[in-house]
């Protein structure tokens, strides 16, 4: 029975144990040793760190990386800040069909792909675009404004494409809050700041954390909306990598670049977990 019993566990974990190997581990290994490759010859390679070397010393690599860090937590910092009033009411005020609408409202954009979304803040924020013929048409502007292919457009698609990866974890944590603690609180004299800071914010930090952690790593990997709202001129550390490996088939500089980032995400997450006193497993339980 015993191992009829383990035998069926085994069964019911293969396929994310074949996943885990296939897609994640497997990968990852075979891309840290071609990134520990250099080219000395044709066809001919010699194991070292000159990628990771390059990577230092060239002042673009090193600024596109650090500029894609900064703008993925900016762009984290924005989506929390809006989720968060909206996470709260459909949670905490909203009742009923009222609720259920407001949930299905932050879905229906995720009916469509990443690239109609973002082709559709091209239709509102380019020259010809909505927004620009409504300012001219109201006196506002004299002429075509372009709101397209800079740091701002893309923080927009940033903020839009992932604003729902952080609703989804609010929503959830404060939902098993109950009713009764908040109104004891306002019952003991407190205001609504200090409610919100002493028991609504701490109670959902699990899910503040993980909805930061999946909207920030959605952020750092993105590569089609930087790319279409930011133009050729606004790199992004996901398109440098896209260019070693397919544009100049220079794998071994891509694969050192693909790690890079992987180092980046990881030390910022386990950041961001010591600083707010979260664990891993309580963030993803």
């Amino acid at each position: 029975m015993q191992s009829g019993a383990r035998l069926g566990l085994i069964l019911l974990l293969m396929p994310i144990l074949l996943w885990l190997s296939l897609l994640i581990l497997i990968p990852h290994i075979d891309m840290f040793l071609v990134s520990l490759r250099e080219r000395v010859g044709v066809g001919q390679y010699e194991t070292s760190f000159a990628n990771y070397l390059t990577f230092f010393q060239e002042p673009l690599y090193l600024w596109t990386f650090l500029r894609t860090a900064t703008m993925s937590i900016t762009a984290t910092i924005i989506t929390l800040i809006i989720a968060f009033p909206v996470s709260y009411y459909i949670a905490k005020i909203a009742r009923g069909r009222t609720r259920s609408a407001l949930f299905l409202l932050c879905l229906v954009p995720f009916w469509v792909s990443e690239l109609v979304r973002t082709f559709g803040w091209m239709i509102l924020l380019r020259e010809t675009g909505i927004i620009s013929n409504l300012l001219q048409w109201a006196g506002l502007v004299s002429g075509p404004v372009e709101m397209l292919y800079n740091d701002a457009a893309i923080m927009v698609g940033l903020v839009y494409t992932s604003m729902l990866f952080m609703v989804v974890p609010l929503v959830t944590t404060l939902e098993s809050l109950p009713d009764e603690v908040i109104e004891a609180g306002y019952d003991l004299g407190g205001s609504t700041l200090s409610v919100m800071r002493e028991i609504v914010i701490p109670h959902a930090a699990p899910g503040i954390v993980s909805g930061s952690i999946v909207v920030f790593m959605l952020s750092l990997g993105n590569y089609l909306t930087p790319t279409m709202l930011g133009g050729k001129d606004s790199l992004w550390f996901t398109e440098l990598i896209y260019s070693q490996f397919i544009v100049r088939f220079n794998w071994e500089l891509g694969a050192a670049f693909g790690f890079m980032l992987l180092l980046l995400s990881s030390l910022i997450v386990w950041g961001m977990l010591r600083l707010t006193g979260q664990t891993l497993e309580r963030t993803m339980g």
